[in-house]
């Protein structure tokens, strides 16, 4: 597994998991800001650009964190943040490992699964593949993520580095997660989702909320799917340093 990291010699670690089609720069401002206090580390999922392997599922994603964590750190980090696929692989490693982590922020995590789009996923990914390469569609695509212009650069070379098998892989187990049993699972945590999201997401983030006992539920008024971590980097520091106090 490819990580970067920041702020090595800090001794509390923080794990932060981007969503699909990103990569470690979801977090990058968010790492500057938190390196003064602590250790942050920003694993490449599977599958995506930089990365050293295919993406085959979110539950192997999940074991080969899990992994990382058992191997460097004896199996336990102060906190774990993900966002929408980083987010499904978070739930997953919270399913598997009661104690891995002391806090969680859940961004944008969807656990409804849609089997419409599943079907249409393969299909529409054939036809518009050869087109991601292209500037002018990669911007159409940027737009409608709402990701603020200067990420562009970073999102288009690594957008187009995303091989088309690994995309259709990543998208589909998305759209397909199943949320798994998360009761017995005791970090203090965050679970956060935009007004602004489709209502399958809002959905998707109460039934969250309600599985995980110690957990809070939080529907930011404005903001889009991935707004918090990518767009407000102050903001979501601000509570990762709240949740942990």
């Amino acid at each position: 597994m490819i990580v970067k990291e920041y702020g090595k010699s800090n001794k509390d670690i923080i794990m932060l998991l981007h969503g699909g089609g990103l990569s470690w720069w979801n977090y990058e401002e968010v790492s500057e800001i938190l390196k003064s206090n602590y250790h942050v580390i920003l694993p490449i999922l599977d599958g995506h650009s930089g990365s050293d392997r295919d993406f085959t599922s979110i539950e192997s994603n999940a074991n080969e964190i899990i992994e990382y964590i058992d191997n460097n750190y004896n199996g336990n980090v102060k906190l774990i943040g993900g966002l929408s696929l980083g987010a499904q692989i978070l739930l997953d490693i919270l399913s598997k490992r009661d104690n891995i982590c002391e806090y969680a922020i859940i961004e944008s995590a969807l656990v409804c699964p849609m089997k419409m789009t599943n079907k249409l996923i393969e299909s529409s990914i054939n036809m518009s593949y050869g087109l991601i390469n292209k500037k002018w569609f990669s911007k159409l695509q940027f737009k409608s993520l709402k990701i603020k212009e200067e990420l562009f650069d970073k999102y288009y070379i690594d957008s187009s580095n995303i091989t088309k098998d690994n995309m259709i892989s990543f998208l589909k187990a998305n759209s397909n997660y199943h949320l798994k049993n998360i009761k017995t699972n005791k970090s203090k945590s965050i679970v956060v989702v935009g007004s602004k999201e489709r209502p399958i997401m809002i959905k998707s983030a109460k039934i969250i909320h309600n599985e995980l006992i110690n957990s809070e539920l939080e529907i930011l008024s404005g903001y889009y799917h991935g707004d918090l971590s990518i767009n407000h980097p102050n903001e979501y520091a601000e509570k990762v340093k709240k949740l942990i106090k």
